[in-house]
């Protein structure tokens, strides 16, 4: 008994030892970040070192399907749709695998991205993009695995691969001119319905000018194709506290009979409460 005791002691006492010991990873964790004209990248992985061992062909064997990395799958987050050698490939979250070859790479985008290593089933209907990139050797040799983003351009860059005298690049593109030029647009065409809308309301409850409420709120609804009865209901309510009750209890009643029609009967309450209020006949 007394032999057990000194046994569970010397176990809780090397455990209680091994939790408070931080030790430096050997491949550690990387996370790589970069606006590429208007779209956010960003890349998860980690980084093995060399430690004097023959790399591809030897520790990463050709023509077979790698991680790209070590310990969890290596990751990489698009903020927009991107597209990599002809391929649509949409805003989200992929795992990077790799083919290497003497001469050239395939590379994947593979939408299962969690979890660690090659999946233990490769499912073809979850590759998303797939490419083949040419080998460039390098003069000198990489030793911690290293992923860049390189050649920013405003509309692409290049995701590069290094590690020992090995270099490869995939390309992909940006959405940055289709979304620039919306921008453009809608800015050139000034506020939609929905901003007068918004804003003239806004000055109404917070009782701004309503003068300028009135002219946002008349713009609003002369861009609505056919204003219902929520929108009549707060242009009454602002010609209405601009003093044009004529024109607010005409409005009022376009309302109601909207209202009525699509039996909405909290509406129907609120236009007969304010035209009696307004002295409608």
């Amino acid at each position: 008994m007394k032999k057990l005791s000194l046994l569970l002691c010397f176990v809780l006492a090397v455990v209680s030892l091994q939790a408070q010991i931080n030790t430096p990873q050997p491949s550690p964790a990387a996370t790589l970040t970069q606006t590429v004209g208007l779209t956010e990248v960003s890349i998860d992985y980690s980084r093995p070192n060399m430690r004097g061992r023959a790399i591809f062909g030897d520790l990463v064997p050709f023509d077979k399907v790698w991680r790209t990395g070590a310990n969890a799958r290596t990751k990489v987050t698009f903020s927009d749709d991107v597209v990599v050698d002809g391929q649509n490939l949409k805003a989200g979250t992929y795992a990077i695998f790799t083919k290497p070859s003497s001469a050239s790479w395939e590379v994947y985008f593979y939408t299962e991205y969690n979890g660690g290593g090659t999946p233990g089933e490769w499912d073809e209907s979850k590759v998303a993009a797939k490419t083949t990139v040419q080998v460039i050797p390098m003069p000198v040799s990489i030793e911690s695995f290293t992923i860049t983003i390189d050649d920013l351009a405003n509309d692409s860059a290049v995701i590069g691969i290094l590690w020992e005298e090995t270099y490869v690049g995939v390309k992909f593109e940006v959405p940055t001119d289709a979304t620039v030029m919306k921008s453009i647009e809608d800015t050139m065409n000034g506020p939609g319905a929905g901003d007068f809308y918004a804003s003239a309301i806004y000055y109404y409850t917070e009782g701004k000018d309503i003068g300028k409420a009135k002219e946002w709120i008349d713009k609003a609804m002369s861009m609505i194709e056919k204003p219902r009865f929520w929108h009549l209901r707060q242009q009454s309510l602002i010609y209405a506290k601009a003093g044009d009750s004529k024109n607010a209890i005409a409005i009022a009643k376009k309302s109601l009979a909207d209202a009525e029609a699509s039996g909405n009967q909290d509406y129907i309450k609120m236009n007969k409460d304010s035209l009696k209020e307004w002295g409608a006949k």
